[in-house]
Protein backbone atom coordinates (compact mmCIF):
# COMPACT_ATOMS: atom_id res chain seq x y z
CA UNK A 1 0.00 0.00 0.00
CA UNK A 2 0.87 3.51 -1.06
CA UNK A 3 1.70 5.46 2.35
CA UNK A 4 -0.32 8.60 2.24
CA UNK A 5 0.81 11.80 2.84
CA UNK A 6 -0.22 14.33 4.95
CA UNK A 7 -2.97 15.95 3.03
CA UNK A 8 -4.60 12.43 1.61
CA UNK A 9 -7.89 11.19 1.99
CA UNK A 10 -6.42 8.67 4.00
CA UNK A 11 -5.86 11.30 6.85
CA UNK A 12 -9.32 12.72 6.08
CA UNK A 13 -10.54 9.16 7.06
CA UNK A 14 -8.67 8.87 10.31
CA UNK A 15 -10.53 11.41 11.36
CA UNK A 16 -6.81 12.76 13.10
CA UNK A 17 -6.53 16.37 14.16
CA UNK A 18 -3.36 18.34 12.02
CA UNK A 19 -1.72 18.37 15.45
CA UNK A 20 -1.89 14.62 16.28
CA UNK A 21 1.26 13.94 14.44
CA UNK A 22 1.38 11.97 11.27
CA UNK A 23 -1.47 9.70 10.05
CA UNK A 24 -1.79 6.43 11.19
CA UNK A 25 0.32 5.00 7.97
CA UNK A 26 2.04 8.25 6.86
CA UNK A 27 5.64 8.68 7.06
CA UNK A 28 6.11 11.00 9.82
CA UNK A 29 7.32 14.87 9.38
CA UNK A 30 6.87 16.44 12.78
CA UNK A 31 9.95 16.24 15.09
CA UNK A 32 8.88 14.96 18.53
CA UNK A 33 9.37 16.98 21.77
CA UNK A 34 11.35 16.39 24.18
CA UNK A 35 8.58 15.00 27.02
CA UNK A 36 7.76 12.53 24.44
CA UNK A 37 11.38 11.19 23.92
CA UNK A 38 11.45 11.17 27.86
CA UNK A 39 8.09 9.03 29.09
CA UNK A 40 9.09 6.36 25.44
CA UNK A 41 12.65 6.22 27.41
CA UNK A 42 11.10 5.22 30.62
CA UNK A 43 9.05 2.88 29.34
CA UNK A 44 12.18 1.18 27.30
CA UNK A 45 14.08 1.42 30.50
CA UNK A 46 11.24 -0.37 32.59
CA UNK A 47 11.68 -3.01 29.56
CA UNK A 48 15.14 -3.55 30.04
CA UNK A 49 15.59 -3.34 33.99
CA UNK A 50 13.16 -6.53 33.99
CA UNK A 51 15.28 -7.99 31.25
CA UNK A 52 18.31 -7.25 32.19
CA UNK A 53 18.98 -7.28 35.75
CA UNK A 54 17.61 -11.01 35.96
CA UNK A 55 19.89 -12.18 33.65
CA UNK A 56 23.00 -10.79 35.14
CA UNK A 57 22.58 -10.24 38.75
CA UNK A 58 19.27 -12.75 39.77
CA UNK A 59 19.50 -16.00 38.12
CA UNK A 60 22.62 -16.66 38.44
CA UNK A 61 22.86 -15.57 41.89
CA UNK A 62 18.98 -17.61 42.27
CA UNK A 63 20.57 -20.91 40.19
CA UNK A 64 23.99 -21.04 42.31
CA UNK A 65 21.77 -21.27 45.26
CA UNK A 66 19.54 -23.90 43.82
CA UNK A 67 22.95 -25.83 42.49
CA UNK A 68 26.06 -24.52 43.01
CA UNK A 69 28.03 -27.04 40.52
CA UNK A 70 25.62 -26.82 37.81
CA UNK A 71 25.37 -23.32 37.96
CA UNK A 72 26.58 -22.21 34.13
CA UNK A 73 24.86 -25.12 32.93
CA UNK A 74 21.78 -23.76 34.84
CA UNK A 75 21.62 -20.53 33.30
CA UNK A 76 22.23 -21.55 30.01
CA UNK A 77 19.32 -23.65 29.87
CA UNK A 78 16.98 -21.03 31.68
CA UNK A 79 18.28 -18.08 29.49
CA UNK A 80 17.87 -20.02 26.60
CA UNK A 81 14.36 -21.26 26.98
CA UNK A 82 13.28 -17.40 27.83
CA UNK A 83 15.05 -16.09 24.73
CA UNK A 84 13.29 -19.17 22.67
CA UNK A 85 9.68 -17.53 24.19
CA UNK A 86 11.05 -14.09 23.57
CA UNK A 87 12.07 -15.48 19.83
CA UNK A 88 8.27 -16.27 18.86
CA UNK A 89 6.43 -13.38 21.78
CA UNK A 90 7.52 -10.42 20.14
CA UNK A 91 7.11 -10.40 16.26
CA UNK A 92 3.59 -12.01 17.54
CA UNK A 93 2.76 -9.60 19.67
CA UNK A 94 4.13 -6.95 17.36
CA UNK A 95 1.50 -8.46 14.43
CA UNK A 96 -1.59 -8.12 17.07
CA UNK A 97 -0.31 -4.41 17.94
CA UNK A 98 -0.12 -3.29 14.11
CA UNK A 99 -4.27 -5.27 14.38
CA UNK A 100 -4.83 -3.08 17.39
CA UNK A 101 -8.36 -1.00 16.55
CA UNK A 102 -8.33 0.06 20.22
CA UNK A 103 -9.24 4.31 20.82
CA UNK A 104 -5.84 4.25 22.54
CA UNK A 105 -4.15 3.24 19.53
CA UNK A 106 -2.26 0.50 18.51
CA UNK A 107 0.88 0.07 21.07
CA UNK A 108 -0.16 1.79 24.49
CA UNK A 109 -2.79 -1.71 24.92
CA UNK A 110 0.41 -3.56 24.13
CA UNK A 111 2.76 -1.41 26.37
CA UNK A 112 0.82 -1.83 29.61
CA UNK A 113 -0.43 -4.88 29.19
CA UNK A 114 2.62 -6.08 28.68
CA UNK A 115 3.98 -4.30 32.05
CA UNK A 116 1.49 -6.28 33.63
CA UNK A 117 2.05 -9.75 32.92
CA UNK A 118 5.56 -9.27 32.56
CA UNK A 119 5.57 -8.16 36.23
CA UNK A 120 3.28 -11.50 37.13
CA UNK A 121 6.23 -13.47 35.73
CA UNK A 122 8.85 -11.91 37.72
CA UNK A 123 6.94 -12.63 40.54
CA UNK A 124 6.41 -16.21 39.56
CA UNK A 125 10.51 -16.79 39.14
CA UNK A 126 10.70 -15.36 42.54
CA UNK A 127 8.62 -17.95 44.28
CA UNK A 128 10.62 -20.87 42.21
CA UNK A 129 13.55 -23.12 44.28
CA UNK A 130 14.19 -25.58 41.15
CA UNK A 131 16.00 -25.23 37.76
CA UNK A 132 12.51 -26.07 35.95
CA UNK A 133 10.43 -23.92 37.91
CA UNK A 134 12.74 -20.88 37.61
CA UNK A 135 12.69 -21.64 33.61
CA UNK A 136 9.22 -21.63 33.54
CA UNK A 137 8.75 -18.41 35.62
CA UNK A 138 11.01 -17.14 33.38
CA UNK A 139 9.27 -18.06 30.36
CA UNK A 140 6.05 -16.03 31.46
CA UNK A 141 8.44 -12.79 32.08
CA UNK A 142 9.62 -13.05 28.53
CA UNK A 143 6.10 -13.55 26.62
CA UNK A 144 5.13 -10.71 28.86
CA UNK A 145 8.23 -8.15 28.38
CA UNK A 146 8.09 -9.07 24.53
CA UNK A 147 5.02 -8.21 24.10
CA UNK A 148 5.64 -4.83 25.94
CA UNK A 149 8.49 -4.20 24.07
CA UNK A 150 6.54 -4.32 20.50
CA UNK A 151 4.75 -1.39 22.14
CA UNK A 152 7.58 0.77 22.72
CA UNK A 153 10.38 -0.14 19.78
CA UNK A 154 7.66 0.99 17.26
CA UNK A 155 6.73 4.44 18.05
CA UNK A 156 10.28 5.90 16.63
CA UNK A 157 9.45 4.40 13.07
CA UNK A 158 5.35 5.60 13.86
CA UNK A 159 6.40 9.20 14.98
CA UNK A 160 9.57 9.88 14.48
CA UNK A 161 10.71 11.86 11.10
CA UNK A 162 14.21 10.35 9.73
CA UNK A 163 16.53 12.92 10.36
CA UNK A 164 16.15 12.83 14.41
CA UNK A 165 15.71 8.66 14.81
CA UNK A 166 19.21 8.27 15.44
CA UNK A 167 18.90 11.04 18.15
CA UNK A 168 15.74 9.95 19.71
CA UNK A 169 17.17 6.04 19.27
CA UNK A 170 20.14 7.04 21.62
CA UNK A 171 18.19 8.12 24.23
CA UNK A 172 15.98 5.13 24.08
CA UNK A 173 18.88 2.96 23.25
CA UNK A 174 21.20 4.20 26.53
CA UNK A 175 17.56 2.90 28.23
CA UNK A 176 19.18 -0.70 28.00
CA UNK A 177 22.18 0.10 29.65
CA UNK A 178 20.68 2.36 32.42
CA UNK A 179 18.24 -0.35 33.11
CA UNK A 180 21.17 -2.72 33.77
CA UNK A 181 22.88 0.20 36.55
CA UNK A 182 19.08 0.80 38.28
CA UNK A 183 18.35 -2.79 38.69
CA UNK A 184 21.81 -3.71 40.10
CA UNK A 185 21.58 -0.87 42.55
CA UNK A 186 18.11 -2.03 43.53
CA UNK A 187 19.04 -5.98 43.70
CA UNK A 188 22.43 -4.97 45.10
CA UNK A 189 21.70 -2.15 47.57
CA UNK A 190 18.63 -1.80 48.29
CA UNK A 191 16.54 -5.43 48.21
CA UNK A 192 19.30 -8.00 48.41
CA UNK A 193 17.62 -10.96 48.67
CA UNK A 194 16.44 -12.44 45.30
CA UNK A 195 12.77 -12.05 46.35
CA UNK A 196 12.79 -8.92 47.19
CA UNK A 197 14.78 -8.00 44.33
CA UNK A 198 12.22 -9.41 42.03
CA UNK A 199 10.03 -7.87 43.24
CA UNK A 200 11.44 -4.73 42.93
CA UNK A 201 11.76 -4.75 39.40
CA UNK A 202 8.17 -6.09 39.18
CA UNK A 203 7.31 -2.77 40.62
CA UNK A 204 9.25 -0.40 38.79
CA UNK A 205 8.44 -2.07 35.44
CA UNK A 206 4.95 -1.03 36.16
CA UNK A 207 5.24 2.48 37.25
CA UNK A 208 7.85 3.32 34.74
CA UNK A 209 5.33 2.00 32.00
CA UNK A 210 2.54 4.37 32.74
CA UNK A 211 3.68 8.01 31.43
CA UNK A 212 3.89 6.78 28.03
CA UNK A 213 0.48 5.49 27.99
CA UNK A 214 -1.22 7.96 29.67
CA UNK A 215 -0.03 10.88 28.75
CA UNK A 216 0.44 10.85 25.07
CA UNK A 217 -1.97 10.45 22.41
CA UNK A 218 -1.53 7.94 19.54
CA UNK A 219 -3.71 8.33 16.45
CA UNK A 220 -6.26 4.96 16.44
CA UNK A 221 -6.29 2.27 13.48
CA UNK A 222 -9.68 3.04 11.55
CA UNK A 223 -11.33 -0.80 12.14
CA UNK A 224 -11.47 -0.14 7.87
CA UNK A 225 -7.97 -0.24 7.67
CA UNK A 226 -7.54 -2.71 10.24
CA UNK A 227 -5.31 -5.85 8.40
CA UNK A 228 -7.46 -9.42 8.91
CA UNK A 229 -7.09 -11.24 12.08
CA UNK A 230 -6.59 -14.18 10.29
CA UNK A 231 -3.89 -16.50 12.07
CA UNK A 232 -2.61 -18.40 8.92
CA UNK A 233 -1.72 -14.77 7.34
CA UNK A 234 -0.66 -13.53 10.94
CA UNK A 235 2.15 -16.66 11.14
CA UNK A 236 2.60 -16.16 7.19
CA UNK A 237 3.92 -12.63 7.75
CA UNK A 238 6.44 -13.25 9.93
CA UNK A 239 8.90 -14.66 7.31
CA UNK A 240 9.65 -11.78 4.99
CA UNK A 241 11.46 -13.22 2.12
CA UNK A 242 15.51 -11.63 1.64
CA UNK A 243 15.53 -12.50 -1.97
CA UNK A 244 12.30 -9.33 -1.83
CA UNK A 245 13.76 -7.94 1.06
CA UNK A 246 17.50 -7.64 1.08
CA UNK A 247 18.29 -4.88 2.65
CA UNK A 248 16.15 -5.96 5.98
CA UNK A 249 17.90 -9.33 5.35
CA UNK A 250 21.06 -7.76 5.77
CA UNK A 251 20.19 -5.30 8.44
CA UNK A 252 18.70 -8.22 10.38
CA UNK A 253 21.68 -10.21 9.91
CA UNK A 254 24.11 -7.27 10.58
CA UNK A 255 22.21 -7.00 13.95
CA UNK A 256 21.83 -11.00 15.01
CA UNK A 257 25.57 -11.03 14.83
CA UNK A 258 26.52 -8.08 17.06
CA UNK A 259 24.02 -9.15 19.38
CA UNK A 260 25.39 -12.38 19.45
CA UNK A 261 29.06 -11.54 20.50
CA UNK A 262 27.68 -9.10 23.13
CA UNK A 263 25.51 -12.12 24.43
CA UNK A 264 28.77 -14.09 24.32
CA UNK A 265 30.80 -11.55 25.94
CA UNK A 266 28.27 -10.88 29.09
CA UNK A 267 26.55 -14.29 29.71
CA UNK A 268 29.00 -15.09 32.10
CA UNK A 269 30.35 -11.74 33.06
CA UNK A 270 29.79 -12.57 36.85
CA UNK A 271 31.60 -16.19 36.63
CA UNK A 272 34.37 -14.56 34.67
CA UNK A 273 34.63 -11.73 37.57
CA UNK A 274 34.68 -14.82 40.37
CA UNK A 275 36.65 -17.26 38.37
CA UNK A 276 39.45 -15.53 36.26
CA UNK A 277 39.73 -12.12 37.33
CA UNK A 278 39.11 -13.35 41.11
CA UNK A 279 37.26 -10.14 41.93
CA UNK A 280 36.79 -10.26 45.60
CA UNK A 281 32.38 -8.95 45.20
CA UNK A 282 31.55 -10.35 41.73
CA UNK A 283 27.88 -8.62 42.07
CA UNK A 284 29.67 -5.85 42.96
CA UNK A 285 32.06 -5.79 40.38
CA UNK A 286 28.82 -6.55 37.79
CA UNK A 287 27.52 -2.75 39.12
CA UNK A 288 30.86 -1.26 38.86
CA UNK A 289 31.71 -2.33 35.33
CA UNK A 290 27.80 -1.86 34.64
CA UNK A 291 28.13 2.26 35.49
CA UNK A 292 31.32 2.47 33.65
CA UNK A 293 29.75 0.86 30.58
CA UNK A 294 26.59 2.89 30.84
CA UNK A 295 28.59 6.08 31.27
CA UNK A 296 30.65 5.52 28.06
CA UNK A 297 27.71 4.44 26.25
CA UNK A 298 25.69 7.78 26.89
CA UNK A 299 29.07 10.19 26.25
CA UNK A 300 28.47 8.65 22.65
CA UNK A 301 24.83 7.44 21.82
CA UNK A 302 23.23 11.01 22.25
CA UNK A 303 26.06 13.36 19.84
CA UNK A 304 27.02 10.20 17.47
CA UNK A 305 22.65 10.08 17.00
CA UNK A 306 22.86 13.96 16.33
CA UNK A 307 25.56 13.54 13.60
CA UNK A 308 24.19 10.47 11.53
CA UNK A 309 20.90 12.75 11.84
CA UNK A 310 22.43 15.91 10.15
CA UNK A 311 24.86 13.68 7.13
CA UNK A 312 21.92 10.88 6.70
CA UNK A 313 24.82 8.27 7.24
CA UNK A 314 24.13 5.22 9.24
CA UNK A 315 26.56 2.23 7.78
CA UNK A 316 29.98 3.71 8.81
CA UNK A 317 28.92 4.12 12.21
CA UNK A 318 27.87 0.84 12.64
CA UNK A 319 31.10 -0.56 11.67
CA UNK A 320 32.74 1.61 13.91
CA UNK A 321 30.74 0.44 16.52
CA UNK A 322 31.77 -3.01 16.25
CA UNK A 323 35.73 -2.42 15.58
CA UNK A 324 35.60 -0.61 19.51
CA UNK A 325 33.55 -3.52 20.51
CA UNK A 326 36.05 -5.92 18.96
CA UNK A 327 38.77 -4.02 21.04
CA UNK A 328 37.42 -4.07 24.21
CA UNK A 329 36.77 -7.96 23.72
CA UNK A 330 40.20 -8.79 22.67
CA UNK A 331 41.28 -6.81 26.11
CA UNK A 332 39.18 -9.31 27.92
CA UNK A 333 40.67 -12.44 26.08
CA UNK A 334 44.28 -11.87 27.09
CA UNK A 335 43.97 -9.31 30.41
CA UNK A 336 42.41 -11.07 33.44
CA UNK A 337 42.56 -8.32 36.21
CA UNK A 338 40.17 -5.61 37.41
CA UNK A 339 41.51 -2.62 35.92
CA UNK A 340 41.66 -4.39 32.47
CA UNK A 341 38.08 -5.78 33.13
CA UNK A 342 37.15 -1.90 33.81
CA UNK A 343 38.86 -0.42 30.84
CA UNK A 344 37.34 -2.63 28.29
CA UNK A 345 33.62 -2.05 29.85
CA UNK A 346 34.21 1.68 29.34
CA UNK A 347 35.63 0.53 25.50
CA UNK A 348 32.87 -1.75 25.04
CA UNK A 349 30.27 1.19 26.54
CA UNK A 350 31.36 3.60 23.96
CA UNK A 351 31.29 1.02 21.05
CA UNK A 352 27.77 -0.14 22.36
CA UNK A 353 26.56 3.31 22.37
CA UNK A 354 27.09 4.30 19.00
CA UNK A 355 25.41 0.67 18.38
CA UNK A 356 22.71 1.62 20.13
CA UNK A 357 21.40 5.30 18.39
CA UNK A 358 22.81 4.14 15.17
CA UNK A 359 21.76 0.71 14.00
CA UNK A 360 17.82 1.41 15.28
CA UNK A 361 18.02 4.34 13.00
CA UNK A 362 18.90 2.23 10.09
CA UNK A 363 16.04 -0.57 10.67
CA UNK A 364 13.69 2.03 10.91
CA UNK A 365 14.36 3.14 7.23
CA UNK A 366 14.21 -0.52 5.78
CA UNK A 367 10.96 -1.95 6.90
CA UNK A 368 9.11 -3.32 4.41
CA UNK A 369 5.68 -1.45 4.81
CA UNK A 370 4.06 1.31 7.10
CA UNK A 371 1.25 -1.21 7.56
CA UNK A 372 3.77 -3.96 9.57
CA UNK A 373 6.03 -1.37 11.19
CA UNK A 374 5.39 -3.25 14.87
CA UNK A 375 5.34 -7.24 13.16
CA UNK A 376 8.64 -5.94 11.18
CA UNK A 377 10.17 -4.99 13.92
CA UNK A 378 9.81 -8.07 16.37
CA UNK A 379 11.02 -9.57 13.28
CA UNK A 380 14.29 -7.46 13.72
CA UNK A 381 13.64 -8.05 17.33
CA UNK A 382 14.46 -11.89 17.34
CA UNK A 383 18.36 -10.67 16.03
CA UNK A 384 17.94 -9.49 20.03
CA UNK A 385 16.68 -12.64 21.51
CA UNK A 386 17.70 -14.91 19.00
CA UNK A 387 21.61 -14.72 20.10
CA UNK A 388 20.35 -15.29 23.39
CA UNK A 389 19.38 -18.76 23.00
CA UNK A 390 22.50 -19.59 20.62
CA UNK A 391 24.68 -17.78 22.98
CA UNK A 392 24.65 -20.83 26.09
CA UNK A 393 25.15 -22.97 23.44
CA UNK A 394 28.19 -21.68 21.84
CA UNK A 395 29.96 -20.37 24.88
CA UNK A 396 29.34 -23.18 27.40
CA UNK A 397 31.50 -25.58 25.28
CA UNK A 398 34.28 -22.86 24.45
CA UNK A 399 34.67 -21.61 28.14
CA UNK A 400 34.82 -25.58 28.76
CA UNK A 401 37.02 -27.69 26.05
CA UNK A 402 38.15 -24.33 24.03
CA UNK A 403 40.55 -21.74 25.77
CA UNK A 404 38.07 -20.82 28.17
CA UNK A 405 37.64 -17.21 28.97
CA UNK A 406 40.05 -16.07 26.58
CA UNK A 407 38.44 -18.09 23.79
CA UNK A 408 35.26 -16.84 24.68
CA UNK A 409 36.40 -13.47 24.12
CA UNK A 410 38.07 -13.89 21.32
CA UNK A 411 34.74 -15.91 19.39
CA UNK A 412 32.79 -12.55 20.98
CA UNK A 413 35.48 -10.44 18.27
CA UNK A 414 35.32 -12.24 15.93
CA UNK A 415 31.81 -12.29 15.53
CA UNK A 416 31.48 -8.52 16.33
CA UNK A 417 33.55 -7.61 13.47
CA UNK A 418 31.44 -10.01 10.90
CA UNK A 419 28.55 -8.28 11.74
CA UNK A 420 29.82 -4.87 11.10
CA UNK A 421 31.65 -5.96 7.67
CA UNK A 422 28.04 -7.18 6.25
CA UNK A 423 26.64 -3.84 7.15
CA UNK A 424 28.00 -2.62 3.69
CA UNK A 425 25.61 -4.89 2.13
CA UNK A 426 22.29 -2.59 2.96
CA UNK A 427 22.06 -0.70 -0.14
CA UNK A 428 19.18 2.15 0.53
CA UNK A 429 20.78 3.61 2.90
CA UNK A 430 23.88 5.50 3.43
Amino acid sequence: MRRASADTPLRRRTGLAEDSGAAVFDEPLQRVRPAWTASLSLSTLAVFMAFMTPIQILLPLQLQHIDDAQKTTALAWVTGFGALVAVVANPLAGALSDRTSSRFGRRRPWIVGGAVWGAAGLMLTAAQHTVVGVAFGWCVAQAGLNAMLAGVSTPIADRVPVGQRAEVSGWTGIMQSFGLILGALLTTLLFTGVESGYGSLALVTLVLALPFALFFHEPPLPRELRPALDPRQILAGLWLSPRLHPDFAWAWLTRFLINLGNALGTLYLLFYLTDSVHYGDPATGVLILTVIYTLCAAATAIPVGRISDRSGRRKRFVLLCCVVMAAAAVLLAFVHTWTAAMAAAAILGAGFGIYLAVDQALVTQVLPTAQDRAKDLGVINIANSGPQVLAPAIAAPIVAHAGGYTGLYLATAMVTLVGGALVHRVRSVD
